[in-house]
């Protein structure tokens, strides 16, 4: 009979737990890049679970573009610290940014309270390029050094890194166009307006019919795209990308970091959130409230040592 009322009891307490998770009132949830890009991706996918887990309040999303998601990270410690202005953060962006010595803030005035999802660094080119393969990549870029130009999002971000990776690794020399955020640089590369660009797997993924992938930093081919070797299989130990997440200002209280954070992950446990991440490229991962200082630790010193050997933040 205890065990049958303890049983009961929980299940009368599930709704009860589920309703105090949600925020007593809408979300703002600010992007740092403008629409169309993988921050804002994942945003439409974390909206659309927020409101089946949390019918009574809205997840708004606002935009505040510029320096290569600096403008808004350089202003999020403005916001009210109410536990309801969340913040989508990147790294290594919020790395390597504040080295280079172009934004205004530094890596600590960021508070991230989840990390949710890694996407693979990729190389692609318009669908129409004569480049058909890798190899034929780097014979281009040997045969004319500078000629190439590569897209990506932000300057002092994952996909400017990852170009710049490239060139050491390949002994080529293309040129990096930063670009505000991936939605734009869509449009540059679709329309052949730049020769390619280091990007994520989920820009490839979600336009497979528009351009070609070539290689892609991963430990093992991506399912989606089983043809595109790994940088590993082309002779080169390369495997990353960019993780994102979400902070708030640094005067949001600790308990409501802790109840941004079990929201989050409880977003990422929804089967719903699960597929929708599969099929658009991202990579969940769970580092939440408890894991965060040690995971920002380690993450930091390994950006500091790549910036370092990038170049990145000399003058």
């Amino acid at each position: 009979m205890k065990k049958l009322l303890s049983t009961l009891l929980l299940v009368l307490l599930a709704p009860l737990a589920q309703a105090q998770a949600c925020p007593d009132k809408n979300l703002l949830y600010w992007q740092a890049f403008p629409p169309g890009g993988e921050s804002d991706l994942s945003a439409r996918h974390q909206q659309i679970i927020l409101k089946k887990k949390c019918a009574a309040i809205d997840t708004i999303i606002q935009y505040k573009a510029g320096a290569g998601g600096g403008l808004m990270w350089g202003q999020m410690n403005q916001l009210p610290g109410d536990g309801l202005n969340v913040v989508g953060i990147n790294l290594p962006h919020i790395v390597f940014q504040p080295l280079e010595g172009q934004v205004q803030y530094k890596t600590a005035d960021i508070t991230p309270v989840f990390w949710f999802h890694y996407t693979p660094d990729i190389l692609v080119v318009p669908e129409q390029s004569p480049i058909k393969t890798f190899a034929d990549f780097i014979k281009a870029a040997q045969a004319d050094p500078g000629k190439l130009s590569l897209g990506g999002s932000g300057l002092n971000s994952a996909n400017h890194a990852a170009h710049e990776r490239l060139n050491a690794a390949f002994n080529v020399k293309t040129n990096y166009i930063p670009f505000k955020g991936t939605g734009d640089m869509a449009t540059a590369v679709m329309g052949a307006q730049v020769s390619g660009a280091i990007t994520y797997t989920a820009f490839a993924i979600n336009n497979k019919t528009r351009i070609r992938p070539l290689a892609v930093a991963m430990e093992k081919r991506h399912p989606l795209m089983p043809d595109v070797p790994t940088f590993i299989e082309l002779g080169v130990d390369w495997v990353d990308g960019a993780y994102r997440g979400i902070g708030v200002p640094k005067s949001t209280p600790p308990e409501a970091r802790k109840r941004l954070s079990d929201l989050w992950l409880a977003l990422n446990n929804e089967p719903e959130m699960k597929e929708l991440a599969a099929k658009s490229g991202f990579e969940l991962v769970n580092i939440g409230a408890e894991q965060m200082d040690a995971f920002m630790k380690e993450k930091t010193r390994l950006y500091i040592e790549g910036a370092q050997r990038l170049g990145l933040g000399k003058k």
